[in-house]
C-alpha cells in the first residue's frame, strides 16, 4: 500500500522557484537593455536625422574656431651684432604616471638610485627629500596620479637630455613606460645679465594678455616691432584625431640692432660702480654718446642695494629723469648768450667778487672767482655771479625770453630714444617782476629748473659737433622676418643751434675748465687724452613725507600752496659733462652721482674721474683712433706694430731671426743707474720691467696692458730699496 495520498497535490521543487526568479530577473534586464537600445537608436536618429543640421553647425563651429599662433619675439643686438636679448628653448621635466604600460615595479626599485642622482645634479633637495618627493605619487591610486608630476623647471636642452641617462629613465626610450616628459618652454634670455638692463628692458605678462610683452626699456618701447604679428590656426578633422592646422603663418618680430657697444658699456659700468663704492654715494648714472651720430654707446644706472650693504645694482633709469642740474647748466646758458650776441666780445670784463644780491633776492655767492673776469672765463671759474650778470640782466624786460630761446633751440623737443619714462626738461614760466627775475638768475646756473642728464648730454654733444644738435638714439637698424635690414638714419633735433665759431669758442671755454689756471676740474688733466667739460654741484631737495602731497599746505586765505621742502643740509648731487678728445671730439659723456660722502665728494674727483678713467680706457683700446707712442727713438711707422720690446740685443736678434723681420725698432740701452736710484724701464714689456726693477731692490705695481709708458718715481730718482715703483702700461 502506497503512503502517497493521491488526493493531495505534489509540492513544487525548490529548483523551479529559483528558475522562476532567474527568468524574472533576466526579463527585467532584457527589457532594460531593450529600452536603452531603443533610446540609443532614438537619440542616434534624432542626432543624425531630425537635428542633424543643428549638430553639424555646432561641430563646424568647433572646427571653425580660430586660435592665434604666437610669433617668435625679435632679438635685440649690440652695435657689433652681439646678442643682448634673445629667445631660447628651455624645458620643464616631469613624469606621467598614468600610462597603462608604466613600469611601476621598476620605478619603485629605482627610487634610491634616482634620488641619489637627482640630489647630485639638483641639490636644492637632499637625497632624502628627493626620495620622499618621488615616492609621494605612489600613495595614490593609479587613476588619481598626476600626468605631469614636475621634477625641475626651465633647464637647458643638454640638461633635459641628460635625464634620459638617469636611473629608471634609461630602461626605455618609450615615454609610455618611463613617463618621462620634456616640455619645451620659450624663455627670453639676456646673455650679458644686468648690463644696460634698464635700457634694454625686460618682458613679462601684462594683465589681460596671455603672452609676454615688454614691460620696460626697449623691450617696452619697441614691443610692437619686437613682438611681431600672430598667425592663425583652425581645427581640422583627420582620420583618428582633430588637430590644429595653421592657415596663416605668424610673422616673427623684428631684430633690433642697438647703438650699445658692449666694451664701452662694460668699461662705463665698471668705472661708475667702483666710484660709487669708493665715495659711498646713493646712486649714479652715466651715459656716453658718439658725437657725430648721437648713438648712445653706453648707459648705466646704479644705486645702493638695500639688501646688501656696500653693493650697487641696476635700478631706476635716472638718465631720463629730471633733476636740478647745477653748474653744468652754465654751458647751456652760455650758448644762448653767444648766439644772441650779448656775450660778445668774450674778453669783456665783469666785476665778480664773492657775493651779489640780484633784485632783492638772497645773495648769490662765488667760492673761487677773482674780483673780475672776462666772459671767456666764466665757465673756467664756474662763476654764478658772472652768469647772472650776463644772462639775467639781458632778460630783465622779459624773464621768459630765456625759456623761449631754449625752446627755439629744440631743448624741449622729445627725443624718442626708446628709453622708457623719458622726461623732457622743465623750466617754469616766470612772472614779469622781481620774483621772476630772481628765479631766472637761479636758472642760469642750474637751480629752479629740472633737466634730465640725457638732455644735458645732448646739448654738450651739439657743442662738440660744431653746433649740430643730433638726436640721441638707441636703435640704429631693424631686420625684418625676410632678413632685410632697415637702417635708421641719423636725425637732428635742429640742424644747428649755434654757429661753428661759437661752438669753437665754447669748446675752448670748456677745455679751460680742465686746463685753465682757475679751472674747477684741474684734477682731470692728462697728457694722453685731453678732456673738455663742466663740473656741476646741486643741493638735494628734501623729499615729501609718506602720504604728503606737494600742494597740501593751506594758507590763511584758504588756498592750497606747495609745500616748502627746502634742501638737505650738507648733501649734494655732483655731475660732470664733457667730451674727448677736446681738440677733435669723438665721444660726449655725462656722469651724475648723488650724495657722495667725504673725503671723496667733489664733482671733479667723483663724476669727472669716472669720465676720465673711461676716456683713458677707450684710448688704450683704440676707440679714439690713436695709440700711445712709447718708443722715443723708434721710426714713425704706424703700419708696423711693436711686437716685442727689450734692452737686450741678443733677444732682439733672436726674435728677428725667428720670424724673419726685415726691420725692428731698437730701444737703446740707457746709461747704468747708480745703486739706490730708479732704473729706466720705459718701453719695456711688463715682465722684463718687473725683473729689472726687482733686481734693483724695488717693489712694483702696474696698471694697464702693453708696454711701460710712464713710471713713478721717474728714472734716475733716488729711492730707498723696497719702495714701490708704479708703472703705467699702454698698447701700441
Amino acid at each position: 500500500m502506497s503512503n502517497t495520498d493521491p488526493a493531495r497535490p505534489a509540492a513544487k521543487r525548490p529548483d523551479s522557484k529559483r528558475r522562476a526568479r532567474i527568468m524574472l530577473n533576466l526579463s527585467i534586464i532584457v527589457m532594460l537593455v531593450a529600452a536603452m537600445a531603443i533610446a540609443i537608436v532614438f537619440m542616434l536618429f534624432n542626432t543624425t536625422v531630425i537635428n542633424a543640421d543643428a549638430w553639424n553647425r555646432k561641430g563646424q563651429r568647433q572646427l571653425d574656431t580660430i586660435t592665434p599662433i604666437a610669433p617668435l619675439r625679435g632679438d635685440i643686438l649690440a652695435c657689433d651684432g652681439s646678442i643682448l636679448a634673445t629667445n631660447l628653448n628651455y624645458y620643464d621635466v616631469s613624469i606621467d604616471f598614468k600610462p597603462k604600460r608604466f613600469y611601476i615595479r621598476q620605478y619603485v626599485e629605482s627610487l634610491d638610485s634616482l634620488a641619489d642622482t637627482l640630489a647630485v645634479y639638483f641639490p636644492h633637495r637632499t637625497r632624502a627629500q628627493w626620495h620622499a618627493y618621488l615616492s609621494a605619487p605612489l600613495a595614490k591610486p593609479r587613476s588619481k596620479r598626476s600626468s605631469t608630476y614636475r621634477l625641475v623647471r626651465n633647464v637647458p636642452f643638454d640638461v633635459a637630455q641628460r635625464f634620459k641617462t638617469f636611473p629608471f629613465f634609461r630602461r626605455s626610450r618609450n615615454s609610455n613606460r618611463t613617463g618621462l616628459k620634456l616640455d619645451p618652454v620659450l624663455r627670453r634670455m639676456y646673455p650679458y645679465g644686468d648690463m644696460a638692463r634698464l635700457s634694454i628692458g625686460r618682458v613679462g605678462f601684462i594683465p589681460g594678455k596671455d603672452t609676454q610683452h615688454g614691460i620696460s626699456g626697449l623691450e617696452q618701447a619697441l614691443d610692437t616691432l619686437l613682438y611681431g604679428t600672430p598667425g592663425k590656426a583652425k581645427r581640422v578633422m583627420f582620420t583618428n584625431r582633430v588637430a590644429k592646422w595653421p592657415i596663416e603663418q605668424p610673422r616673427h618680430g623684428y631684430t633690433v640692432t642697438t647703438t650699445i657697444d658692449i666694451t664701452i658699456q662694460d668699461i662705463l659700468e665698471s668705472e661708475l660702480g667702483e666710484m660709487l663704492v669708493n665715495s659711498n654715494a646713493d646712486w649714479g648714472t652715466a651715459m656716453i654718446m658718439e658725437v657725430a651720430t648721437g648713438d648712445i654707446k653706453a648707459i648705466s644706472n646704479l644705486e645702493r642695494d638695500s639688501l646688501h650693504p656696500g653693493k650697487y645694482i641696476e635700478a631706476m633709469n635716472r638718465a631720463v629723469l629730471a633733476y636740478e642740474p647745477g653748474s653744468v647748466m652754465k654751458t647751456i646758458s652760455m650758448i644762448a648768450a653767444l648766439e644772441d650776441g650779448y656775450a660778445l666780445p668774450v674778453d669783456k670784463q665783469f666785476a665778480i667778487g664773492h657775493s651779489y644780491a640780484y633784485r632783492g633776492g638772497r645773495p648769490i655767492h662765488d667760492t673761487h672767482s677773482p674780483a673780475s673776469l672776462p666772459v671767456s672765463r666764466f665757465l673756467e671759474y664756474s662763476s654764478n655771479i658772472g652768469m647772472t650778470k650776463l644772462v639775467a640782466a639781458h632778460y630783465e624786460s622779459n624773464p621768459n625770453g630765456f625759456r623761449e630761446r631754449l625752446r627755439q633751440m629744440g631743448f624741449f623737443d622729445r627725443f624718442g630714444t626708446g628709453i622708457a619714462r623719458e622726461r623732457r626738461p622743465y623750466i617754469p614760466t616766470l612772472e614779469n617782476n622781481n620774483r621772476g627775475l630772481v628765479a631766472l638768475s637761479r636758472m642760469t646756473f642750474g637751480y629752479s629748473t629740472m633737466i634730465p642728464p640725457l638732455y644735458t648730454c645732448a646739448i654738450y654733444n651739439a657743442v662738440a659737433n660744431d653746433g649740430r644738435f643730433v638726436r640721441p638714439r638707441l636703435v640704429k637698424a631693424l631686420r625684418g622676418h625676410d632678413g632685410r635690414d632697415s637702417i635708421i638714419p641719423v636725425s637732428y633735433v635742429r640742424d644747428s643751434i649755434m654757429s661753428t665759431k661759437n661752438a669753437r669758442l665754447l669748446r675752448d671755454m670748456l677745455t679751460q675748465v680742465v686746463y685753465g689756471d682757475g679751472g674747477t676740474a684741474k684734477f682731470l688733466r692728462d697728457k694722453t687724452v685731453r678732456i673738455a667739460g663742466k663740473t656741476g654741484t646741486a643741493k638735494i631737495v628734501n623729499e615729501l613725507k609718506p602720504g604728503q602731497k606737494r600742494d597740501s599746505v593751506v594758507g590763511a586765505d584758504g588756498r592750497k600752496r606747495p609745500v616748502s621742502l627746502g634742501y638737505k643740509e650738507g648733501h649734494y648731487r655732483v655731475a660732470f659733462c664733457g667730451f674727448y678728445p677736446a681738440e677733435k671730439p669723438k665721444y660726449t659723456c655725462i656722469v651724475v652721482i648723488s650724495d657722495p660722502r667725504p673725503p671723496l665728494h667733489g664733482p671733479a674727483v667723483t663724476a669727472g674721474a669716472v669720465l676720465k678713467n673711461t676716456a683713458l680706457k677707450l684710448y688704450a683700446r683704440g676707440y679714439l683712433d690713436d695709440y700711445a707712442d712709447i718708443t722715443d727713438n723708434a721710426p714713425a711707422d704706424p703700419g708696423r706694430p711693436t711686437l716685442y720690446a727689450t734692452f737686450r740685443n741678443d733677444r732682439s736678434r733672436r726674435i728677428h731671426d725667428y720670424i724673419d723681420m726685415e726691420r725692428a725698432a731698437v730701444i737703446n740701452r740707457p746709461a747704468a743707474v747708480a745703486a739706490g736710484h730708479v732704473p729706466d724701464v720705459r718701453g719695456l714689456g711688463v715682465r722684463e720691467a718687473v725683473v729689472r726693477l726687482e733686481e734693483a731692490g724695488f717693489n712694483v705695481a702696474f696698471e694697464g696692458v702693453g708696454y711701460v709708458t710712464e713710471q713713478t718715481p721717474a728714472a734716475g730718482v733716488p729711492a730707498k730699496p723696497g719702495s714701490r715703483v708704479n708703472l703705467t702700461l699702454r698698447q701700441i
